[in-house]
């Protein structure tokens, strides 16, 4: 029979159907499923928040701390690599040592290197600590996915994980309007230091609620070549996409880093058949359930972050929105998710995720497809209806293909699995950042001359034209100061109908990736451990 060790008992765990332990009845706060979803959205919200709450506050700090435009990139690149790099070692981690303990070492350090951000008065400390902030994020989600795999029996298992997909959208969605909030009205350092507050509550709710729950057959040992091998990996690969912009996708070191990566992947493919104890077992792979979840995730990912991306440029840059009601503009989207993640939740623990994950990248598909018929002169209700569709299809992609990796994982991997699930997901916003930013500045390239020509426009030099495509690709028109108003109104016509061309070219593709990830969810289905748990005890 398996066991569960915990903090403040030896309960055993009774054996499910399955094979895999049944959660220990909860005595009391510690333990206590609900309170331990509680305690772990708590924390997830930082993490989730600060991927988005942070690009509000870019500009400000540029100003403040006197930093360069690359600088200020590191910012945000420099928190995602670190994050994207060690998330499926840090669900190891958990694995090995317990979801409790590297939770709360996440929280905490979390917390404290958003305060040292808040008081950094250099841009090199600034990215410093955001790479800690990643690392210490990279901790605490595998893990909080682990605690509620732990936690919750089988049938009660995708609500859970509903409302953890719901606080990640949420909070996710809800960035930039808090961003604009702060910033406006208090201080860039205000981003960072209100995780403080947030920090300490996940704390010392986890250390009065969270269970360590740890599975009997779990990992004794590391696979030290393996984490190498992946966190190269996966270091080159992201690395690749974060700067291929700047590179540009037909230089040999954007390939080279491709090349890399592909070679560090093969690699650790055939490293981790020869170890006695593997950072990711396989045998994962052979649950085509898992492997489809997983590539479902980063087409998700692609379409949903990628299409996002450009958005708030569209919204700020061309409809002339401040930050916060840019933000405002997209509640649709954060309300649907709201909404929704719950709801898909307790509609795949009825019906299994294949429907409601097909139909989840249908509405998404459609969304995109509708994003990409915008036009500068759009109206509010109109984007609504599109943003709204986005997050009633993205609910249960969020929720049902999470749970699809986690279920069909056995439970003593659950943080790798979470890992896994996590990784997909920088993976694939990673992606689709890069190869539809590329879509969209292939075609401001190819349509700003002929546009500006057949505007009547004054010619442009090649480096003049090349410097007007570089704003127009973030919606900005090229208006040199003391342009005659007339003159910079045809300009600004151009720019932001060029910009539109390139957006709905790029919302095209998303709505095609979309598409195709139809077919991938149809291979999903529940995770056999769920199956097999559907007779557990309630709640």
């Amino acid at each position: 029979m398996t066991s569960q060790t915990t903090v403040d008992t030896a309960d055993k765990a009774p054996e499910q159907p399955g094979g895999s332990p049944a959660p220990v009845a909860a005595k009391g706060l510690r333990g206590h499923p609900w309170l331990t979803l509680f305690a772990v959205a708590i924390g997830v919200m930082m993490v989730a928040l600060d991927g988005t709450i942070v690009a509000i506050a870019n500009p400000v700090i540029k100003s403040d701390l006197g930093a360069t435009w690359q600088q200020i990139q590191w910012i945000t690149n420099g928190y995602f690599l670190a994050l994207a790099v060690t998330l499926i070692t840090a669900g190891k981690l958990g694995d090995r040592f317990g979801h409790r303990q590297t939770f709360l070492i996440g929280v905490t350090g979390f917390a404290a290197a958003s305060a040292a951000i808040g008081f950094s008065d250099s841009v090199t400390l600034v990215v410093t600590f955001r790479v800690l902030q990643g690392l210490f994020g990279a901790l605490l989600m595998p893990a909080a996915l682990g605690l509620l795999r732990a936690t919750f029996p089988a049938e009660k298992l995708n609500m859970a994980i509903g409302i953890w997909g719901m606080v990640i959208g949420a909070s996710t969605a809800g960035g930039p309007i808090l961003g604009g909030v702060l910033v406006e009205h208090v201080s860039w350092q205000s981003v960072f230091f209100i995780n403080v507050p947030v920090g300490v509550i996940a704390l010392l709710l986890g250390l009065v609620i969270l269970r360590d729950h740890r599975a009997e057959n779990a990992p004794k040992s590391f696979d030290i070549l393996g984490i190498a091998l992946l966190s190269a990996a996966m270091f080159c690969l992201v690395w690749a996409l974060i700067k291929a912009p700047e590179w540009g996708w037909g230089d040999g070191k954007t390939w080279g880093f491709i090349g890399v990566s592909v070679l560090c992947f093969a690699l650790f493919a055939f490293w981790e058949t020869k170890v006695a104890e593997p950072l990711i077992p396989l045998k994962l792979f052979r649950s085509v359930p898992l492997a489809a979840g997983t590539v479902l995730m980063v087409l998700m990912a692609i379409a949903f972050m990628g299409g996002l991306f450009f958005v708030t440029f569209y919204l700020q840059n061309v409809h002339g929105m401040s930050p916060v009601d840019s933000g405002l503009h997209l509640l649709p989207l954060t309300g649907m998710m709201i909404v929704g993640s719950p709801l898909a939740g307790a509609l795949i623990t009825k019906a299994g995720p294949r429907i409601p994950l097909a139909g989840g990248m249908i509405f998404t598909a459609l969304a995109m497809y509708g994003m990409s018929t915008l036009e500068t002169d759009t109206g509010s209700l109109t984007m609504s209806i599109w943003f709204a569709l986005l997050g009633l299809g993205l609910a249960p992609v969020m929720v049902g293909a999470t749970e699809v990796i986690v279920g069909n994982a056995p439970l003593e991997l659950s943080g790798v699995a979470g890992g896994l699930q996590q990784a997909a997901m920088q993976i694939g916003g990673s992606l689709g950042t890069a190869v539809l930013g590329a879509i969209m500045a292939s075609k401001v390239d190819s349509d700003l001359g002929s546009n500006w020509t057949e505007a009547g426009l004054p010619p442009l030099k090649p480096e003049q034209l090349d410097q007007a495509a570089e704003a127009v690709q973030s919606g900005t028109a090229p208006v040199p100061p003391g342009t005659p108003e007339g003159i910079a109104a045809k300009i600004t016509d151009v720019a932001h109908d060029t910009f539109m061309s390139g957006m709905g070219l790029a919302s095209l593709t998303a709505a095609g990736v979309a598409a195709f990830a139809v077919l991938v969810a149809l291979l999903t289905k529940r995770g056999a451990n769920a199956e097999a748990g559907q007779g557990a005890a309630h709640i």
